[in-house]
């Protein structure tokens, strides 16, 4: 670039000092375009003035310099236009970015409620299967435990040996009924309650005043729970309220004897 700016130098000086040149540079009629193509004409031509290297870095020069002036010269509505084209691409990304972004959002939302119902829906039907299995097992169970109050009901031990075998099942039984409070089973107390159907079965009724109607009198066998659930209903004697007596009523006569009644009258 340093020896291009030299050889334009040289250049101006030698059409300076030459009145011809001077004087068709200070021609207006003559474009640029004419005295580019004299200069290369007489570049190309034998005698003094620039070698043919010179004037063909001088239309370079002079081709880039066009091209930056037609570089400059391109509208200012078409740069815009293209700016304004690549802003509205960009903010359709953008946009387009958030729905996704609040798609994903939402879907993830779901899934967690989804699995949070999953997960009480699984815990509570866990806990209804443990008491399902609990239950039918201690049911097995509540026979053993009959037989052991009928035996300490009707057994009367009367020497040293058999008081011994009283205490020893006894003790078994005492174990055996801390097991099943310990896991939540508890014995229903229903004499002199109200009859409950949810909680009671009636297989008897007695005619009494002693007791309101309806009043359970007597347990025949007993009931339990498991926590809040029925285990087994209790089977009870019931009240019922006495009949009143009838009234004896006068017998009635019927016509003949009406009749033989005033005869012999």
């Amino acid at each position: 670039m340093i020896d291009e700016s030299k050889q334009l130098e040289n250049m101006i000086r030698d059409s300076e000092s030459s009145p011809e040149v001077s004087e068709e540079m200070q021609d207006p009629t003559r474009s640029a375009e004419n005295i580019a193509a004299e200069v290369a004409s007489e570049a190309s031509s034998p005698g003094p003035g620039p070698q043919p290297t010179e004037s063909l870095e001088i239309e370079s020069a002079m081709g880039s310099e066009s091209s930056a002036a037609t570089g400059l010269s391109e509208p200012k509505g078409t740069v815009d236009e293209a700016l304004f084209v690549e802003l509205a691409t960009k903010e359709a990304e953008i946009e387009s970015i958030k729905n996704q972004l609040r798609e994903v959002k939402n879907q993830s939302v779901r899934i967690a409620a989804d699995f949070d119902n999953f997960r009480k829906r699984t815990y509570k039907e866990k806990e209804e299967m443990e008491q399902r299995i609990k239950s039918a097992t201690i049911k097995e169970l509540l026979p053993v435990v009959d037989n052991f109050e009928r035996a300490r009901s009707q057994i009367k031990p009367q020497t040293d040996g058999e008081k011994n075998i009283h205490k020893s099942y006894q003790g078994v039984y005492k174990q055996l009924v801390d097991c099943l409070k310990g896991i939540g089973v508890s014995a229903m107390r229903c004499e002199g309650e109200e009859f409950d159907p949810n909680l009671h079965e009636a297989v008897m009724r007695e005619q009494t005043d002693q007791y309101p109607d309806g009043t359970v009198i007597e347990e025949l066998m007993r009931g339990y729970m498991l926590g809040d659930r029925v285990l087994r209903h209790a089977m009870v004697k019931v009240a019922a309220a006495p009949e009143e007596p009838v009234e004896a009523s006068a017998p009635v006569l019927s016509e003949s004897e009406e009749s033989n009644e005033s005869i012999e009258n």
